[in-house]
């Protein structure tokens, strides 16, 4: 029997904690791994004489995904909204653009 056809006899709870146990060892080597590189970088950086200060790539703000309310809206189209943060929309552009006022679409 393959790995495939033993997987298919076990039980849901059985295939969960393989998963979970294949994760975590996967996660372990990939610490392992960074730690070895991290390792090698300070080795060279010291005989270089040089300081190395190391940061972590990809680390979220804690605001990614999070909604924001809205505080402008086009009163021609309700449905375009605009939370204020990041460039102006393009319809809200047009509308300044003309000469019109962003406090004219706040939302109360």
């Amino acid at each position: 029997m393959n790995n495939r056809e033993t997987m298919t006899q076990m039980s849901e709870q059985e295939l969960n904690q393989m998963i979970l146990d294949a994760q975590d060892i996967l996660k372990d080597k990939r610490c392992a791994k960074k730690n070895r590189a991290l390792e090698q970088i300070h080795l060279l950086a010291d005989a270089a004489g040089v300081h190395v200060e190391i940061t972590e790539k990809g680390k979220r703000s804690h605001l990614k995904g999070k909604k924001v309310p809205v505080k402008y809206q086009n009163p021609e189209n309700t449905s375009e909204k605009w939370s204020g943060r990041g460039l102006y929309p393009k319809w809200l552009q047009k509308l300044l653009d003309s000469g019109r006022s962003l406090e004219e679409f706040k939302v109360e």
